[in-house]
């Protein structure tokens, strides 16, 4: 009898802590991942959900880590990735950290004129490096102009199978929002537009392509 499909999926903004009381984040709400947790789990996928802090319940009878740092997310995500099938990255992860100033709230005279950024692990390619054969990997590109350009480019240098590409710019799409409209486009040059829907019918329509 075959096995249940495991699918490891992560969502959410990361926190990047300055000070006991600032943080570098992002305007992502996880709604997207957590449609796709919600969908996988319709479909009787085995489902693991890794989230930065959203305002989202995660899907009943998922198996779920809650993460604030990209650290933390790359530690989480590296583990769970061993058993999976099937791996979607619709985190939006920071590319980089502020140096840390300390668990005290640093007094606005005594803050620095300018933070030290530091980079965080790259996620995705680490996963992509190091997936196996029989791993399908799935990454996001939110992106503004050069879509598909951009979004093949973010294929190849990750080493992934499939890339979900965002144009962020349009209203009703990406960060926030209860909509969304992707396109698709697989390692061997095919492209799949979802058209705009509510989150949960476009991770519907990203799993049936992704995993038929």
């Amino acid at each position: 009898m075959s096995h249940s499909v495991k699918c490891l999926i992560s969502a959410g903004p990361t926190r990047e802590w300055i000070d006991s009381v600032r943080y570098i984040s992002n305007p992502s709400t996880g709604k997207m991942g957590y449609a796709l947790a919600s969908s996988a789990k319709s479909k009787k996928f085995e489902v693991t959900l890794v989230s930065g802090p959203v305002g989202v319940e995660p899907p009943a009878g998922v198996k779920f880590f809650s993460v604030e740092s990209a650290i933390q997310m790359h530690d989480v995500l590296l583990r769970e990735m061993v058993d999976a099938d099937l791996i979607i990255m619709s985190a939006a992860v920071s590319d980089h950290r502020p140096e840390y100033l300390g668990a005290e709230k640093v007094k606005k005279n005594d803050f620095p004129s300018q933070l030290k950024l530091i980079r965080n692990p790259d996620i995705l390619s680490e996963i992509g490096k190091t997936k196996r054969s029989n791993q399908t990997v799935v990454g996001f590109a939110a992106e503004t102009s050069n879509l598909l350009e951009n979004g093949r480019k973010k294929l190849i240098s990750k080493n992934l199978d499939w890339v979900v590409i965002n144009d962020v710019s349009k209203k009703g799409r990406g960060f926030g929002t209860d909509t969304n409209e992707v396109t698709l486009l697989s390692k061997s040059n095919k492209f799949h537009t979802i058209p705009l829907g509510s989150k949960m019918e476009v991770a519907t329509g990203i799993l049936n392509k992704v995993w038929n």
